[in-house]
C-alpha cells in the first residue's frame, strides 16, 4: 500500500480557495436564472446545448455526455423541459431504442430571454475582476484538468 500523498500548506489553501469559489458561483448563477428565468442552471445548460446542436437535436446520450449527467437525472429533467413545451422528445425514426431531444421554438425563446441576465451574471461573478492574463491563465488550467478528468473517468 502505498503512502497518503498529502497537499501541503500551499495546495490545500488553493484546493479550498477552489471549493468555495467554485460552489458559490454554482449557487450564484442557479439563484439568478431561478429569480429572472424560472429555470435551474441545469436546466439552462440542456437549453443551450441544444440550441447548439445541429437541427437543436441531440440523443438523449450524447446530451447527457455532453452536459455531464446520469441518464434518470437528464431523463427527469428533460420531462420537465417537456412539460413547460421547451424540449420535446421522440424515438428516432427506425430505431426504437434511441431518444432524441429537440428544443422546441418556445424553449429557444425562453433561453433567448434568460440568455442576457445570465451572461451578466457570469460577468460579475467571474470575469469583471480578472484581468484578460488571468482568463487566459483559468482557461489555460482548467483545460488540463477537464484534460485529466476526460482522460481518468472514462469520458
Amino acid at each position: 500500500m502505498s503512502e497518503t500523498r498529502w497537499l501541503d500548506a500551499d495546495e490545500q489553501r488553493t484546493w479550498r480557495t477552489y471549493l468555495w469559489a467554485s460552489q458559490l458561483l454554482h449557487e450564484s448563477l442557479d439563484r439568478q436564472l431561478q429569480r429572472e428565468a424560472a429555470m435551474p442552471h441545469a436546466y439552462y445548460m440542456i437549453l443551450a446545448m441544444l440550441s447548439e446542436a445541429p437541427g437543436r437535436s441531440m440523443t438523449m446520450t450524447e446530451l447527457a455526455q455532453l452536459v455531464r449527467s446520469s441518464a434518470s437525472r437528464l431523463s427527469h429533467a428533460v420531462a420537465k423541459l417537456e412539460a413547460q413545451g421547451w424540449v420535446h422528445r421522440c424515438k428516432r425514426p427506425g430505431d426504437g431504442r434511441t431518444t432524441v431531444a429537440t428544443l422546441t421554438d418556445e424553449g429557444f425563446a425562453a433561453l433567448a430571454a434568460a440568455a442576457p441576465g445570465h451572461v451578466e451574471e457570469v460577468r460579475r461573478v467571474l470575469f469583471d475582476r480578472l484581468t484578460p492574463e488571468q482568463v487566459e491563465q483559468l482557461h489555460d488550467i482548467f483545460g488540463v484538468v477537464l484534460a485529466n478528468l476526460n482522460t481518468t473517468d472514462g469520458c
